[in-house]
């Protein structure tokens, strides 16, 4: 199942590059994420379509750097609406991207509590 939320080729070649490291930045992305998602949510409520869609862009990239794939599509669809400006279009969109996200930090948790 971990699979579907996390692409384990990704994970592997980030342990190898990293080393030591890794557990590190394990916990780096999971509180850049969580800061990443506040603010997704605090330009839902504002409105800003422009700072979702930057908000979005810039999750989407980390996601998709550590290998949570799924979450990254999400951020794609999330930053493609905020884009054309369809914010009442998001909501359902980031509860999913909340959802997800709660999926694979522990899915990530489970990944540092092995490598430390």
């Amino acid at each position: 199942m971990a699979d579907i939320h996390l692409d384990n080729a990704v994970l592997e070649t980030l342990r190898d590059v990293m080393e030591d490291e890794y557990p590190l930045l394990l916990e780096t992305f999971l509180l850049d994420s969580e800061e990443r998602l506040r603010l997704l949510l605090e330009t839902s409520s504002s409105g800003d379509a422009q700072a979702m869609r930057l908000a979005a862009h810039s999750f989407k990239g980390s996601c998709s750097n550590m290998g949570a794939l799924l979450l990254a599509g999400l951020c794609k669809e999330l930053e493609e609406l905020a884009r054309r400006e369809r914010l009442e279009a998001t909501a359902e969109v980031l509860e999913q991207v909340q959802r997800e996200f709660a999926i694979v930090r522990i899915l990530y948790k489970a990944e540092l509590q092995r490598h430390r």
